[in-house]
């Protein structure tokens, strides 16, 4: 008889998927669940199929199509995040590079955008980013919402002289998409300290998602390279 204590089985990130077309979320979870750590625990076709069923199943990470029959993925994301709590990741998957549907999604407080044609690997990390906490925005992709808030006088906000000298280097983790574990590791500071200071940033900017966050953070650094 063996009385060592037996391992708990890793904890698995809970996964939602949502897109119109039956083959590419086989495709996704698939994918998803030949990973050990992640379980894809429910799917939808439509926004208002994914606005029901989202909140019942509470996932970690929900991936949302664009483009839907019924609406979008940008206001599913705005919906569960506005009432779950703790709400979603939610990472947004598009086939085209859309300028408008990018802001969108920032501005409702998605944590990812990627194009469908993104490798496995780099969804999967995707999606063990997000459900970190961390926010995964290509730089390729931000380049015209960097513009867009640089033409509404964001880069010349004087909230930014608020932020404290550490402030400013957190934020500037946060525009890295670095994680709050991630963050303290690189600042020497602690779990709770990371988490009161990205707290500071977000009010003194005004902002509510982190995502936002880093991509002012962003089109600050751009500004003044």
């Amino acid at each position: 008889m063996n009385d060592s204590p037996q391992q708990a089985a890793p904890a698995s990130l809970k996964v939602f998927v949502l897109d119109d077309h039956e083959l590419l979320r086989y495709a996704v979870r698939m994918l998803l669940e030949s990973e050990p750590d992640i379980e894809v625990i429910g799917e939808a076709a439509t926004a208002a199929e994914a606005i029901a069923r989202i909140p019942a199943l509470k996932p970690d990470v929900a991936i949302l199509d664009i483009r839907l029959p019924d609406g979008d993925g940008i206001s599913v994301c705005r919906e569960v995040r506005s009432f779950m709590e703790p709400p979603p990741a939610c990472l947004m998957l598009t086939s085209y590079s859309d300028d408008d549907a990018l802001f969108g999604a920032i501005m409702a407080g998605a944590a990812g955008y990627m194009l469908k044609q993104v490798s496995s690997e780099s969804l999967l990390k995707a999606v063990r980013t997000v459900a970190a906490g961390g926010s995964l925005l290509d730089s390729t992709l931000t380049t015209s919402v960097i513009d867009r808030l640089r033409d509404q006088g964001e880069l010349a906000d004087p909230r930014y002289a608020q932020l404290s000298p550490q402030e400013r280097r957190v934020l500037d983790c946060i525009a890295d998409g670095l994680t709050n574990r991630q963050i303290g590791e690189r600042l020497y500071l602690s779990k709770n300290t990371v988490k009161n200071y990205v707290s500071s940033v977000l009010r003194k900017l005004g902002v509510e998602r982190r995502t936002a966050a880093a991509v002012y953070g962003a089109s600050r650094r751009k500004d003044t390279a």
